[in-house]
């Protein structure tokens, strides 16, 4: 996260800094990101850089949290409109995902995210870093949750149906970029994917 001073500069000098964060993590992935170029775009001494933050890494892992707070928030608002449906949550997030990858502005900085991926920026992204996240998360939700018709009856078994939920979302948005697949082609595919995992892979 940001060092408390970066909190502290006005809303317009903010913007004007995620602004240039954004433009060179959409030039190169964050490895090869470089801060000379952030700070020139930013108008700021270099020296001010790590006045907000510790390094590249810390600043692009900002941008992620902050993105993955914003999915968040849509997901539990869609859980809401949904009346606790996972499956339609997690298409209404797929979708969510897909129109900023069509934005021709964000995709570059999509593709750098997401063939990028490692443990720490996935927690970032999804706004999960520590172990407790999921509890608050899905504190409002749990009881309908478990009660839907989901065939499950334990915190246990919700936790492992949200993670191998997001794994197929996440393989499905990395394909469109490494796999150069359709965003059309994508969509179809993430639904048969559900659809499978609604219906069960063994017969009855």
């Amino acid at each position: 996260m940001p060092k408390q001073t970066f909190f502290n500069l006005d809303e317009q000098k903010q913007a004007k800094l995620i602004d240039a964060l954004k433009k060179e993590f959409s030039r190169v992935p964050v490895h090869d990101a470089s801060i000379a170029n952030i700070v020139k775009t930013a108008q700021i001494p270099r020296g001010s850089f790590y006045q907000y933050f510790v390094d590249k890494e810390d600043a692009f892992l900002f941008l992620l949290e902050s993105y993955g707070e914003q999915n968040k928030e849509r997901f539990l608002i869609s859980l809401e409109q949904t009346k606790g449906d996972l499956f339609a949550s997690f298409t209404d997030m797929f979708e969510g995902v897909m129109r900023e990858i069509s934005n021709e502005e964000q995709h570059q900085f999509f593709r750098n995210v997401f063939l990028n991926m490692n443990h720490k920026m996935e927690q970032a992204f999804t706004h999960n870093k520590k172990k407790d996240d999921f509890e608050k998360i899905f504190e409002d939700f749990e009881k309908r949750l478990l009660d839907s018709h989901l065939a499950i009856s334990t915190k246990e078994e919700l936790r492992h149906v949200i993670k191998i939920l997001l794994v197929v979302t996440f393989h499905n948005v990395i394909e469109v970029f490494a796999e150069q697949v359709p965003i059309e082609q994508a969509y179809e595919n993430y639904q048969q994917q559900l659809k499978l995992l609604k219906n069960g892979l063994i017969k009855s």
